[in-house]
């Protein structure tokens, strides 16, 4: 059963992922694979194989990676993007020229893993919240060069993506506010020149708060609220403009704040703190 909602897992652009690809091959690569080159290039299979728990996220680039260096190669899936595996779980059969599957090798790996590792943590923290209606979005803390895989796998994990980058939504925060000269000044300017995007305001305390709802933003953040303050919000705002917490949130007080009724929590660690899912790829067939 895949981790990942039903509908709610847009596939990453393909021309993305070539470039991802091709940017990691010419690192790893460089003039060519002087190992590799030691090996009679003959018809070889392999299987990759997951030694840990994990939601599996990063097929694309797996595959991408492999077909750069062998247009012909065979990869059999044998689990779904989005799926959670056990430890021990064969998630694929590979068949191809054994040069390019060993050079292949570390970089589709790399992809995997580390998208894994997003996806894994997500489903976690999505599990954790289930069944209040509060949403876990990730943030722009993330891998440089890889943002968009990444928010990619937290959607496998069942999470949803906050703003992409600084274009596409008007985020006003402390110093945005400062710099502007109050919070209402803010908003002006920023329906004023982007009135198409979206306008989430962040906000320290409820004076801030106030503000904000009588600004017509699209979405609060409150920023580092106390138990006490973020309720007092929630009863304030009563449903009139959707609430997200950020900052400060761990996984073992998650479930509460969700049950005070935000419409949305941000966590910068699904796509900062990452921890990489154990994997291998072996030639041959697989053990049994």
């Amino acid at each position: 059963m895949s981790t990942a909602a039903a509908g709610a897992l847009i596939a990453p652009d393909p021309a993305q992922v070539a470039a991802d690809v091709a940017r990691a091959l010419a690192e790893d690569i460089g003039s060519g694979d002087v190992t590799a080159a030691l090996l009679p290039d003959h018809a070889e299979s392999a299987y990759l194989l997951c030694k840990q728990d994990a939601v599996i996220a990063g097929r694309p680039w797996f595959d991408a990676t492999h077909r750069a260096l062998d247009p012909q190669v065979r990869i059999d899936w044998q689990v779904s993007e989005g799926q959670a595996v056990a430890a021990g779980t064969v998630l694929a059969l590979l068949h191809g020229r054994n040069r390019s599957l060993v050079s292949a090798e570390r970089t589709s790996l790399n992809f995997l893993q580390t998208l894994s590792g997003t996806a894994t943590i997500t489903a976690r923290h999505v599990a954790a919240v289930a069944g209040t209606g509060t949403r876990i979005l990730d943030t722009r803390k993330t891998l440089p060069g890889l943002r968009l895989a990444q928010k990619y796998a937290v959607r496998c994990g069942g999470g949803d993506n906050h703003r992409i980058g600084l274009y596409d939504t008007v985020m006003l925060k402390e110093n945005h506010i400062r710099a502007a000269g109050s919070l209402p000044a803010a908003v002006d300017a920023g329906r004023t020149m982007w009135p198409q995007l979206p306008l989430v305001v962040e906000v320290e305390d409820l004076d801030q708060l106030q503000q904000a709802l009588l600004s017509g933003c699209d979405r609060i953040l409150l920023d580092d609220f106390p138990a006490a303050l973020r309720r007092e919000a929630v009863r304030i705002t009563a449903g009139r403009i959707p609430l997200e917490v950020s900052g400060s949130v761990g996984l073992d007080g998650l479930r509460a704040i969700a049950e005070d009724g935000v419409d949305c929590i941000s966590i910068g660690g699904l796509t900062k703190h990452v921890q990489a899912i154990d994997l291998s790829l072996k030639l041959g067939p697989p053990p049994g």
